[in-house]
């Protein structure tokens, strides 16, 4: 089920305090962070340009270290 506009931003509101401390590994943070992004594009909302990068990094590290394994 799709989550609306506040959810979305309740769902963002957990992931940044999730990563101020570092809990849950990075595909997992990753993996939310996406949702959450596809989330408000589905809306239109405005996406932050930090949170955009920062998926964008996460996903070259994952790739990374998958191609190490």
């Amino acid at each position: 089920m799709p989550l609306d506009e506040q959810e979305l931003e309740s769902a963002l509101s957990l992931l940044l305090e999730d990563l101020e401390g570092q809990i849950g590994d990075v595909g997992d943070i990753y993996t939310r962070l996406t949702q959450i992004l596809n989330g408000m594009r589905a809306f239109g909302m405005p996406l932050p340009d930090d949170l955009v990068r920062l998926e964008r990094e996460l996903a070259e590290e994952l790739g990374a270290s998958k191609s190490k394994s």
